[in-house]
């Protein structure tokens, strides 16, 4: 059973729309500012992956018509609180407070810690807070699977809905751009922003009277990237492939199929980089484009590869 995106939501410099994912970035685009986007009530001493996962998961939320902040608090979510889960993917996203926690403790003791840091060094802070803002009381995870977790967290949402553990799903993925994410990663560009799809069953979907944007097929997760592409590959022909991050995209493999390298456009996107793939993909249905389309994270010099195949919106007939 394929699945439905009925929701899509970013944090972006120059905030960009779906199908500005499928071109090059906006030249000086300014960094997201999450107070503008919220208010500033309820960010103070959260950081910055969270306030950027908050923006994307209100965007999304809002588009699936699950939450709607113009009624009464007790009313803006428009489905019981249990039916919605939340899975987060970030591989950095505290990396920050960690480092900062760790080095207090080393030098000062834990007397010295600040009562502000201490739940931001949790390692489900991103996944709770966006639970906790918008009363989302389903399943909550947090996924930190290196180059796969994106769209790792997008099997684990459709494995959720197929088992009957919830009816809706927010997959985010998101990663900031620090001082201490440059550290770690080596890396010269670095993405500062989130991306998040609402997940539900087709025929939710239609009841509800929302329009999916996109349908989330099969997975695969292999040890390598070839094994994956051709178990994708086997049935259908994607007409677009979003290539994964770095080296190793193998020119020789489905030759002729279009390449969009978000990452390569973005800066290192990381656990992010799955997630902004399936909103590209909603991105490019919603341009007219055709489908299938093949989404993979990880290349050979990476643990694993994850890929999924994508298709034009279901309507749940």
């Amino acid at each position: 059973m394929n699945l439905a995106i009925t929701g899509v939501g970013l944090a972006l410099p120059g905030d960009a729309s779906i199908t500005d994912l499928l071109g090059p970035v906006m030249a000086r685009a300014c960094a997201v500012d999450p107070a503008s986007r919220l208010g500033r009530k309820g960010l103070r001493f959260k950081d910055r992956a969270t306030q950027l996962g908050l923006c994307a998961a209100d965007e999304a939320l809002r588009a699936a018509g699950l939450w709607n902040p113009d009624l009464a608090p007790d009313e803006r979510l428009t489905v019981p609180g249990e039916s919605v889960a939340v899975v987060v993917s970030s591989n950095l996203g505290n990396i920050d407070t960690v480092c900062r926690v760790a080095q207090t403790i080393g030098e000062e003791g834990s007397r010295s810690l600040s009562p502000m840091d201490t739940p931001n060094a949790s390692s489900n802070i991103l996944a709770s807070d966006v639970a906790i803002r918008f009363g989302l009381r389903g399943p909550n995870l947090m996924v930190c699977n290196g180059a796969t977790s994106g769209l790792d967290a997008v099997h684990w949402a459709s494995t959720m809905l197929r088992s009957g553990r919830a009816e809706y799903v927010v997959v985010l993925g998101v990663e900031p751009d620090n001082e201490m994410v440059r550290q770690l990663t080596d890396t010269g560009r670095v993405l500062d922003g989130a991306a998040a799809v609402v997940l539900e069953v087709p025929e939710h979907a239609k009841s509800r009277g929302v329009t999916a944007c996109a349908e989330v097929g099969r997975y695969v997760r292999t040890a390598g990237m070839a094994e994956c592409v051709d178990r994708l590959t086997s049935v259908d022909t994607p007409h677009v492939w979003f290539t994964p991050e770095g080296t190793g995209k193998r020119p020789e493999a489905l030759a002729g199929t279009m390449r969009l390298d978000i990452a390569g456009r973005r800066g290192l996107c990381y656990g992010a980089l799955g997630v902004l793939q399936c909103a590209a993909a909603a991105g490019w249905f919603a341009q007219g484009g055709d489908g299938p389309v093949l989404a993979l994270a990880g290349n050979d010099s990476d643990d694993a590869t994850a890929g999924v195949l994508l298709y034009a919106g279901a309507t749940g007939d």
